[in-house]
């Protein structure tokens, strides 16, 4: 089932999101609908938080735009290790058309449980992989891309997303940039 995605500034993006207790049929459903959520919005990662549901799950697909890669779903997911630094222009699903230039660790490790509750670990991801592993763990903690930028710009970003909440609430079709292919995370 695709669910809305959740436009900032709704105050639930900015909630921790809880630990899962148990992967269940449940929890397998919700990431299944998140997988299907992403890919109808054409985005590359997605949190939980992002269609208000307050769990500690993400689902992220960079293998259109990173060769090697498949799908992954993670619950309770923990960065355990981060190297390196790199800025990279980010996007997202719940901030459209938008995307600035983020510092983020340029390698990073992670484990957590995938989808039938296993414990696994994804080391030494890099690129567009270790972008969104970072981008999609900081929705968990209620944290966006755009907290990671000054206040100036996150101010100018939030009156242009509350301009489009009100576009969409009257029922008109939002205007998209179309500048070039940021990947949405």
């Amino acid at each position: 089932m695709v669910h809305d995605i959740l436009i900032w500034p709704d105050p639930r993006l900015k909630e921790a999101a809880k630990p899962v207790a148990a992967v269940d049929a449940a929890v397998r459903k919700l990431v299944d609908d998140m997988f299907e959520t992403m890919y109808v919005a054409e985005g590359v990662g997605l949190a939980a938080p992002q269609i208000g549901v307050l769990s500690r799950v993400l689902v992220i697909d960079t293998s259109p735009r990173q060769e090697g890669q498949k799908p992954i779903a993670l619950i309770n997911p923990v960065i355990v290790a981060s190297r390196g630094k790199v800025t990279w222009n980010e996007g997202c699903l719940s901030v459209p058309g938008e995307a600035e230039d983020v510092e983020r660790a340029e390698v990073v490790t992670v484990r957590a449980l995938d989808r039938d509750g296993h414990a696994i670990e994804i080391a030494d991801a890099s690129g567009l992989l270790a972008i969104a592993l970072q981008h999609e763990t900081d929705h968990l903690d209620g944290t966006l891309f755009v907290d990671h930028l000054s206040a100036l710009k996150r101010e100018v970003i939030k009156r242009r997303m509350k301009r489009l909440k009100a576009e969409i609430a009257e029922g008109k079709q939002p205007h998209r940039d179309e500048e070039g292919e940021r990947p949405a995370l």
